[in-house]
């Protein structure tokens, strides 16, 4: 079992930084528009310097992204380490998942996607994030269940997961949010259950 350590005054104020500067440019994308947001004009009217950015982001994409994720794999491995192993991976992906969805029932997280799918690079860089939250999922399966015989067998199970969370995700927003995203994940996984049972 993974011990977490708990979170020190350093990295708190860290990420309090990087989720300013996540906001502030997220409202200038939605007032003024993505590819007319500046990083220059982000890292102004967040206080800080160009140079400072780059400490927190790589780029505008990765405020997006930021948005897009926040925090959702790291709160995903916590949950997957303190399930039972006995369980299957599936079923504790189904279990830790259902639980943690509703950070994406947010209003912003349907703006965020609406601005990834607004130019064809931000939708590229949409699906490029999800395999990184893919592998990201696989090696918290590899830490729960270690041994290298099971290591194909997990792979499969974390990309069968992230299909649930894609299609969950935009059949949601289709809906503009209006049913909650855990009942959309939840037929997914059924679906996946009912495939395996056929």
């Amino acid at each position: 079992m993974e011990i977490l350590k708990p979170q020190g005054l350093r990295e708190r104020k860290r990420k309090e930084k990087l989720e300013r500067i996540a906001q502030v440019g997220l409202r200038l994308f939605i007032d003024n528009g993505y590819d007319e947001t500046t990083l220059d004009a982000i890292a102004m009217a967040a206080g800080i310097s160009r140079r400072t950015f780059f400490y927190y982001f790589k780029s505008k994409e990765d405020i997006l992204l930021a948005h897009n994720s926040s925090g959702f794999m790291e709160a995903m491995r916590s949950a997957i380490l303190e399930e039972s192993s006995d369980a299957s991976p599936l079923d504790v992906a189904k279990r830790c998942m259902l639980a943690l969805v509703s950070q994406y029932e947010t209003k912003d997280s349907i703006v965020v996607d609406q601005l990834l799918r607004s130019t064809e690079a931000l939708r590229m860089r949409k699906q490029s994030h999800f395999i990184e939250m893919e592998d990201e999922l696989a090696e918290s399966f590899y830490a729960k269940w270690p041994g290298v015989e099971r290591r194909k067998s997990l792979r499969i199970a974390a990309m069968l997961v992230m299909g649930t969370l894609r299609l969950g995700l935009e059949r949601w927003r289709e809906k503009e949010g209006k049913s909650p995203l855990a009942e959309e994940i939840s037929g997914n996984f059924d679906a996946v259950e009912d495939l395996a049972c056929s």
